[in-house]
């Protein structure tokens, strides 16, 4: 299911989706009520949301993310946003990570980052927009304190994937490294970073952020 308030965005969006054969656009909205009310008719399996729409044009795509956790916890959400600001993905957060994405517009001309991203929250999974990720990295080093400086440049792009919602084989994929080399990396990054060990991908996703968004 759709939800964009702007009709050229709201129809590109449509039309790129249905280029996808195993994917069915259930409904197209254009505010806060009318996605509601089209998640009770249609009971999606992801909602692709604009972060901001009528009535208020503040964070209505957010409040519906973090409604849908409350009222249908199996229903993915990817928020789409203009903002790199961290601040927008971790109120998106806030409730729990699993089945939320949060994803820069700019990465919808590229249809398989999107797709890639309704099928990891269709899944239970997260994805945190790199420009987030290198964003909240960047603020944590500021800090000459910060464990982060510790990192080998390996740990670094290890953890970067980790905070952007990818497992352990994509992970190895994108870095040419064995699934093991990958774990060990991760074990490594955690005690540096004073962090518990998680298996849970979405749950290491949480922990990684709200790690990176804790001011020195």
């Amino acid at each position: 299911m759709l939800a964009e308030d702007h009709y050229l965005v709201r129809e590109g969006v449509r039309r790129l989706l249905e280029t996808e054969p195993d994917l069915e656009v259930a409904a197209v909205c254009g505010d806060l009520d009318s996605l509601l009310a089209a998640v009770e008719a249609e009971r999606p399996d992801v909602v692709i949301t604009d972060i901001r729409m009528p009535p208020g044009g503040v964070d209505e795509g957010i409040q519906a993310a973090m409604g849908l956790r409350e009222s249908h916890a199996e229903i993915g959400v990817v928020v789409l946003s203009q903002y790199v600001q961290p601040n927008y993905a971790l109120a998106l957060l806030e409730s729990g990570t699993g089945g939320r994405a949060y994803l820069l517009k700019e990465r919808v001309e590229d249809v398989e980052q999107l797709v890639a991203a309704i099928r990891a929250v269709a899944e239970g999974g997260s994805v945190i927009d790199p420009k987030v990720v290198e964003a909240l990295v960047a603020a944590k080093t500021r800090s000459e304190q910060s464990p982060l400086n510790d990192l080998t440049s390996r740990e670094r792009d290890v953890l970067r994937a980790m905070a952007e919602g990818k497992n352990n084989a994509a992970i190895a994929e994108a870095l040419s490294l064995t699934e093991r080399s990958v774990e060990k990396v991760i074990h490594s990054i955690f005690l540096k970073l004073d962090l518990a060990w998680e298996t849970s991908v979405h749950k290491r996703v949480k922990a990684v952020v709200l790690y990176l968004a804790d001011a020195e």
